[in-house]
C-alpha cells in the first residue's frame, strides 16, 4: 500500500476558510483534497479548473457513505491510482 500523507484542514491553520482558499492551498502544496462538502466545494474546484488554474483534484464523500466503505474507496484509489489521475477532476464516492 501506498504511503499516504494527510493533513487535516485544521492542521493546516485553514479551519473556516473559504474553499477557494482551501484549493489555493492544496494546489500550492499539490495536495487532492477530500470532503463531505458536496454542496459547494466541487464548483469552487470546477471554477478553478475553468479559470486555467492548477488544481490536484477533489474528492467528495457523501455524508451517508458508511465510514468503512469511504475508507476503502480511498484505500482503492491510492492502490489502484497514478500520480496526476485526479488533477483538475472532481471524483465522487461511493465510486
Amino acid at each position: 500500500m501506498p504511503d499516504l500523507d494527510v493533513v487535516r484542514v485544521q492542521d493546516a491553520s485553514l479551519s473556516g476558510a473559504t474553499d477557494r482558499d482551501v484549493l489555493e492551498w492544496a494546489a500550492r502544496e499539490d495536495r487532492v483534497v477530500v470532503s463531505h462538502d458536496v454542496a459547494t466545494l466541487g464548483r469552487s474546484a470546477w471554477e478553478r479548473v475553468a479559470a486555467g488554474h492548477p488544481m490536484p483534484g477533489v474528492i467528495q464523500i457523501s455524508q451517508a457513505l458508511p465510514v468503512g466503505r469511504a475508507i476503502d474507496d480511498l484505500v482503492l484509489i491510492a492502490q489502484c491510482g497514478r500520480p496526476g489521475d485526479l488533477r483538475d477532476r472532481v471524483t465522487y464516492l461511493p465510486l
